[in-house]
């Protein structure tokens, strides 16, 4: 049934990765937390049970801008939806309202502000509500990055509607964020759902400035027909930026707070519906655009932290087509984020934006891919050895035995008992004279001046490195500055012999990269294009809200003649079928005619339940034809020259996608007992609360490969 509802609506034939899952999470009645990456598609788990459940969804989203889009767009597949917020008179909210109490309306969109009007919750008492849906739910954590007072007024939902489930949903938020978001909503036993943080479609590059203007200018000629974002550190940097693409050529608009709302309104509309090519805004005032053919994001400055960075970037690509995410980096950039954190008047908060700041200038300085550092920095490992769609990955990188200085590091790390940041364990190797160090007596430790010899900024680089790659981790202590502390890889350094390989400083210039795109008629394409910009104006909607770029490129690779070959393209759903696809029928059958093509037959793919899919499938498949021929983790990581760590990781994929592992092999029956028994007590969501519990005798790997059966057998 799900399915169906998916192609007759949505008009795709298949969910993406875990969006059936949570769906079924929701329908089931449970709270649910979701964190996905922006293009992942979580909208769809909250739209898609509005219209299998009988009563109303009501979605909390801090865009009062885009809330006409959005329900432009699902009105256009057929779902019955309305916003209330101020953009409306009176008369139409009334409206609204009138329908809502008619049972008219499956999905409604409000901000917080509105929702926790005391009328307005009153209102809804009334109402037959199945859903709460939270988006942008980072927004409720002080801790997070785009923190929302108008947001924490939501705590009280539980209170009012203690029956009705809570589905939130994230794109941004670290594992910090992700526990107060769940302790400020209340959820109860949420179940949690974390996709990939890795957005494979855009590519990753940091470029030194140098005549930054003149950069940018080359990056844009060719791209003149493409949607893109550049984002600046000021208002005044925004206008002058945006008035100088304008003469020189570019279709440029500005946008920022400082604007007239609007001018700023009518700026973004016109970025929105394709009638200008390129918005310029401040990092510091988000946009929230839901433009899925946005083809590049340009930050023309340094962004405050990486959670902004990513964001903001995320913007970029969100139809899954290769899309751009280009930052141009200066030291000058950090002094003037260093001003900017002095300003601030609490010390917490100087000290938390500091640390941000910092991890941002690491991701532009390391050598490491990009996507390696840029996922370890929400918990996430990557595990293959390169991505290949990053500036660093395409670079011709040297690697080096660093594996006696990485032991030096973490000697000295252990030695001063985890409590001291990089900078203090650097001087302890180095050997340095400072008052603090004679104060705590480290002078006298084994590790003092073993590393004199090594320069502050290689050893500078090393940590930074051996924290991306997991073998160190950096703990905000509570009010203080972070601390270096070691990992479970660490003791595989320090006692097992592993050997650690680390990047040796390279020069070489970045050469150009172009990823390649689908095959399509881009001839075709374009009327395509024309005629769906046509539509838009006359319908006064964004032209994604007719079809999407991934809509119409396949409508240019397979030539649909008919009914039923226009059924077939990927979001082509039955309501926008009857809608549009008369004239979209006409044109590709001239187009055919004109050049004597014939439609192609579009073979829908067979979906392989429970099986991987990507790159990774080829290196957890492997360890697992290892692992059927007898061999231990110790024999499949020797075998294959990865660490063990990496070989339990993929036995617990393996156990996910439905591979019978006999975990007793790892993990003893009378350890899974008791790991079983914690597990049901405290929840799968959170390894650091069951490993407290549990104590020294168990290791995190037998928790996951315990809990990933758990979640298998239930699967």
């Amino acid at each position: 049934m799900l399915t169906e509802k998916l192609k007759k609506y949505f008009g795709y034939s298949e969910f993406r990765p875990l969006q059936k899952e949570i769906v079924e999470a929701v329908l089931g009645k449970n709270d649910v937390f979701v964190v996905m990456p922006t293009g992942g598609g979580k909208s769809l788990c909250y739209q898609l049970p509005s219209i299998v459940n009988a009563g109303l969804t009501i979605v909390v989203s801090p865009l009062i801008a885009l809330m006409k889009d959005q329900v432009d767009s699902l009105r256009a597949m057929g779902i019955r939806s309305a916003f209330i917020n101020s953009t409306l008179h009176p008369g139409e909210i009334d409206q609204v309202k009138l329908e809502l109490q008619q049972g008219s309306i499956n999905l409604l969109y409000v901000a917080p502000e509105r929702l926790m009007m005391p009328a307005f919750l009153s209102f809804i008492q009334g109402l037959k509500i199945d859903l709460f849906a939270i988006d942008e739910a980072h927004c409720i954590s002080e801790w997070g990055h785009d923190f929302r007072p108008e947001y924490r007024q939501l705590t009280v939902l539980k209170a009012q509607f203690p029956k009705i489930p809570i589905i939130a949903l994230t794109a941004t938020a670290t594992p910090i964020v992700q526990d107060d978001i769940i302790k400020q909503l209340q959820l109860t036993y949420p179940v949690l759902f974390k996709s990939s943080f890795n957005r494979d479609n855009l590519f990753y590059r940091v470029i030194p400035k140098n005549n930054t203007y003149d950069q940018l200018l080359n990056y844009l000629q060719a791209r003149a027909n493409e949607s893109g974002i550049i984002y600046c550190q000021s208002r005044k940097s925004v206008d002058a930026l945006a008035e100088s693409l304008h003469i020189d050529g570019y279709s440029a608009l500005p946008y920022h707070a400082g604007m007239e709302k609007q001018q700023r309104s009518q700026n973004q509309e016109k970025f929105i519906r394709d009638d200008v090519k390129i918005i310029v805004a401040t990092i510091a005032f988000g946009m929230g655009i839901d433009k899925p053919n946005v083809r590049f994001v340009i930050h023309y400055d340094l962004p405050k932290n990486i959670e902004s960075y990513y964001q903001e970037t995320g913007r970029a690509g969100r139809d899954g087509l290769a899309s751009d995410c280009i930052l141009f980096y200066s030291y000058g950039d950090k002094i003037k984020q260093e001003y900017f954190i002095n300003e601030k008047e609490d010390v917490r908060d100087r000290q938390v934006a500091a640390e941000k700041l910092q991890q941002m200038i690491e991701f532009c300085e390391s050598p490491m891919c990009r996507r390696t550092v840029l996922l370890a920095y929400f918990g996430e490992t990557f595990t293959e050895p390169k991505c290949n769609t990053c500036d660093n990955c395409l670079r011709q990188r040297n690697v080096v035995d660093a594996t006696r200085e990485a032991q030096m590091i973490m000697s000295c790390v252990k030695r001063v008992g985890e409590r001291f940041g990089s900078n203090y364990v650097i001087d302890v190797l180095r050997g340095s004279k400072s008052e603090r160090i004679f104060q705590n007596g480290h002078q006298h430790l084994s590790t003092y001046r073993i590393g004199h010899e090594i320069g502050k900024n290689h050893w500078q680089a090393m940590i930074r490195e051996l924290t991306q790659l997991g073998y160190l981790k950096t703990e905000m202590q509570a009010g203080q500055y972070p601390v270096l502390q070691l990992t479970d890889k660490s003791a595989a350094v320090l006692f097992q012999g592993e050997k650690v390989f680390l990047s040796e400083p390279e020069k070489e210039k970045v050469k150009p990269v172009v990823i390649m795109d689908q095959d399509y008629d881009r001839e075709l394409f374009e009327r395509l294009r024309t005629l769906r910009k046509r539509i838009a104006d006359e319908e006064s909607v964004p032209p994604y809200v007719v079809f999407p770029d991934t809509t119409l490129k396949e409508m240019a690779t397979y030539y649909p003649s008919t009914w039923a070959g226009l059924r077939t393209i990927t979001g082509v759903g039955e309501a926008k079928l009857k809608r549009y696809g008369p004239r979209f029928l006409k044109v590709i059958v001239g187009f055919c005619q004109q050049f004597h093509i014939e439609p192609k037959t579009k073979i829908e793919p067979r979906r392989q339940p429970r099986k991987m899919r990507g790159p990774k499938a080829t290196t957890e498949q492997a360890t697992l034809a290892l692992l059927q021929q007898g061999m231990t983790i110790d024999d499949v990581a020797s075998k294959r020259g990865i660490t063990k760590t990496t070989i339990w990781g993929h036995i617990e994929q393996l156990i996910l996608a439905g591979e019978d592992i006999i975990i007793e092999r790892f993990v003893s029956l009378e350890k899974q007992h008791i790991i079983r028994k914690v597990l049901a007590e405290l929840g799968t969501d959170f390894l650091r609360p069951i490993k407290d519990r549990l104590g020294a005798g168990f290791s995190y790997e037998e928790i996951k490969l315990v809990r990933a059966k758990m979640v298998a057998d239930k699967g």
